[in-house]
């Protein structure tokens, strides 16, 4: 297959959630990426062009196919067949939003092959219902960074496009799955700590919005939702924690549900950061990223739609 016979390239960003307190409903879009390249075919058929995804299913068990015949199937249509070219620099289980970033693939890819014109609340709903919350989802589909809540019947988000940090991932060689780390949290705090865990979330978010940096990385610091918890399942969090902050990070949390742990630093300053930390994880990958502005983006030939916040 040739260019000249493509369809249609979807683009999406990873993501990081949580930021600490910000459980389940604060998420960033990450410069890396998901993208798929489609073109027409007599049956279903994905096709994986990075080493990581050559395990994942190559036929309608695929999870992109899954979402995207879900969509479909709520409005009673059948979308045709594809043969789809998958290329990712999202690792798997690491906590950077691959499966949010499938599943606002798979959403855009019916929204998009079927003609469904779907407003951007209407897709970050879907997908929402498919994820059970919207932050990773959130951040995939709008780029920047999103506040979020979702609902059986709503999801409601507020989008800031512009994030001026730079962002530095320590990823261990190892996989968190999400079922795990779920499974290591309380099925209930006590009143008093709930009263505590939401006045730190609040005082992230009032942060974020006014960018009080050295304050968001504070509140991080603070979270009793799940970085208590999950520590023990990521041993690198508190040892990058002491090293980023002796060498001026803003703050530093655990990845959505890990084991990448996440160092906030000053615009200009991550490379110096990825560099120091280097030296001190090398069994780690390192990587300094930025906080995209665009999320998920279609491109048909010379037309490209970014989705914006509506």
């Amino acid at each position: 297959m040739s260019e000249s016979d493509m369809l249609f390239s979807i683009t999406v960003p990873g993501s990081t959630a949580n930021l600490g307190p910000g459980f389940d409903s604060v998420g960033m879009a990450l410069s890396r990426y998901l993208k798929l390249t489609v073109f027409e075919s007599t049956s279903w058929s994905f096709e994986a062009e990075t080493e990581s995804l050559a395990q994942l299913p190559k036929g309608t068990d695929n999870l992109i196919y899954q979402v995207a015949k879900r969509v479909a199937d709520s409005f009673g249509e059948t979308i045709p067949a594809c043969h789809v070219k998958v290329w990712s620099d999202i690792p798997l289980a690491r906590g950077l939003g691959s499966s949010a970033a499938a599943i606002v693939a798979g959403i855009e890819l019916a929204n998009t092959l079927l003609n469904l014109q779907l407003s951007d609340k209407e897709k970050l709903h879907f997908a929402s219902l498919e994820e059970g919350h919207p932050d990773n989802a959130g951040a995939s589909l709008y780029g920047g960074l999103v506040f979020g809540l979702h609902e059986k019947e709503d999801t409601q988000l507020i989008h800031i496009p512009e994030v001026e940090l730079d962002i530095v991932v320590v990823i261990p060689a190892y996989e968190v799955l999400t079922k795990d780390a779920r499974n290591v949290l309380p099925e209930e705090i006590s009143y008093k700590s709930a009263v505590q865990a939401s006045a730190v979330s609040n005082m992230l978010v009032a942060a974020l919005l006014t960018k009080n940096w050295e304050l968001a990385g504070q509140m991080m610091k603070k979270d009793l939702f799940h970085q208590p918890y999950r520590s023990m399942l990521v041993p690198e969090l508190s040892k990058v924690d002491h090293v980023a902050m002796l060498k001026g990070a803003y703050g530093v949390a655990l990845s959505g549900a890990g084991p990448t742990v996440l160092v906030l630093t000053e615009t200009g300053k991550g490379q110096q950061m990825k560099e120091q930390l280097s030296q001190n994880f090398p069994a780690c990958e390192i990587d300094c990223l930025h906080v995209p502005k665009a999320g998920c983006t279609v491109d048909k030939g010379n037309i490209i739609r970014t989705t914006q916040s509506n």
